[in-house]
């Protein structure tokens, strides 16, 4: 990283990618995460590596952010509520808050390949994971929770 000024900047050229070795297989991406390195607040950037045969994430949507995606090398494949299609380098996609932005990036290829994502970072905000029916809730870690839709109870069950 660096600074002129005010302003920062962080070059893509020679990222060094970090890898959460609790990730499961299917799910191992690269992330290099810009946005709170740069000062920013209420956005978030990172730049994913796609190794062949693995995920950004589960595939979801959002309710309380927008988010973006650029690829920047390969040639990811895109699942939304429409259905699966190849991008292509430097494709851009938006996925809007809500169902109708449900996606996930996954890397169906030979070849690595690499996907800018940036979005609005809103807190509490809540994600739905359709194909597992399950949804998480997020509070900058204070009550986060992720638990499947048939575990919904009653408003005033346990209350006195």
């Amino acid at each position: 990283m660096s600074e002129h000024g005010a302003m920062r900047r962080v070059s893509l050229s020679n990222p060094q990618f970090t890898y959460d070795d609790a990730d499961p297989q299917g799910f191992r991406s690269g992330m290099f995460r810009v946005g709170g390195d740069l000062g920013a607040q209420d956005t978030g950037t990172t730049l994913y590596e796609l190794p062949a045969g693995q995920a950004v994430c589960p595939y979801h949507y959002e309710h309380g952010e927008e988010e973006w995606a650029l690829v920047v090398e390969g040639r990811p494949t895109l699942r939304t509520p429409q259905g699966t299609a190849q991008l292509e380098p430097l494709d851009i996609v938006f996925f809007p808050k809500g169902p109708d932005g449900a996606h996930q990036i996954r890397n169906d290829t030979d070849a690595p390949a690499r996907v800018l994502m940036w979005s609005s970072v809103v807190y509490p905000t809540v994600t739905v994971y359709p194909d597992s029916d399950k949804i998480g809730v997020w509070t900058r870690g204070v009550d986060d929770v992720i638990v499947r839709r048939s575990s919904g109870v009653e408003y005033f069950e346990g209350e006195r």
